[in-house]
C-alpha cells in the first residue's frame, strides 16, 4: 500500500508578540486549525501590503490596539494536518513572521467582523498560564522566545497536531 500524498496550502501570516511584564496578549481563535485555542494577534498578509502594515492591521481589527513595531524577530515556520475543503488540501504550511510590538494606546475592544474574521476576542494571559493544550504553536513559540530569547531555525511538523473546538 502506497502513502497518500500530502497537499500543502501555504499560508504567510505576520504576527505580534505583545508583552506587559509577565502577560502576552492573545487573541480566541475561532477558526482554522487553532480553533478553540490562543493564538497570537496577526494574520494574513494582504495584497500590497508589507508585512509591518499587515501586523499593525490586525492588531487593530483583532484586538482594538494599536501598536508599533520595535523589531522583526525572526521567521518560524509549521506543517500542520488540516484540511481546507475548498482547496483540497490535507496539511497547512504556516510560515510565521514574528515582531516584538509596543502597545501604543486603545482599549481591548470585541474583533472587527468581517469574511474571514477567526478571532473571538483577545485578553491577556500570564505565559505560566500558556501550555501546548491551550495554544497555537505560534504562542507556544512566542513564550519560548520569551524566555529564551532566540527562534528556533527548524520547521516543526505537528503530525499529531488535535484541532479541537471552541
Amino acid at each position: 500500500m502506497t502513502e497518500p500524498k500530502e497537499v500543502w496550502h501555504r499560508h504567510l501570516g505576520a504576527y505580534g508578540i505583545c508583552l506587559r511584564q509577565e502577560d502576552l496578549l492573545v487573541i480566541r481563535k475561532g477558526g482554522g486549525p487553532y480553533i478553540g485555542r490562543y493564538d497570537l494577534p496577526g494574520g494574513t498578509v494582504e495584497e500590497y501590503e508589507t508585512l509591518n502594515d499587515a501586523v499593525i492591521r490586525e492588531f487593530v481589527e483583532e484586538t482594538g490596539l494599536k501598536v508599533r513595531i520595535e523589531r522583526n524577530l525572526g521567521v518560524c515556520d509549521y506543517i500542520v494536518p488540516y484540511a481546507l475543503r475548498k482547496k483540497g488540501t490535507s496539511h497547512i504550511h504556516h510560515v510565521a513572521v514574528f515582531y516584538l510590538v509596543q502597545e501604543l494606546g486603545g482599549v481591548l475592544a470585541k474583533p472587527d467582523t468581517f469574511d474571514g474574521q477567526d478571532s473571538l476576542g483577545a485578553l491577556w494571559v500570564s505565559i505560566r498560564d500558556i501550555t501546548e493544550d491551550n495554544a497555537s504553536p505560534l504562542v507556544v513559540q512566542a513564550v519560548e522566545w520569551i524566555k529564551k530569547g532566540q527562534l528556533p531555525v527548524e520547521s516543526k511538523r505537528l503530525d499529531d497536531w488535535v484541532v479541537i473546538s471552541s
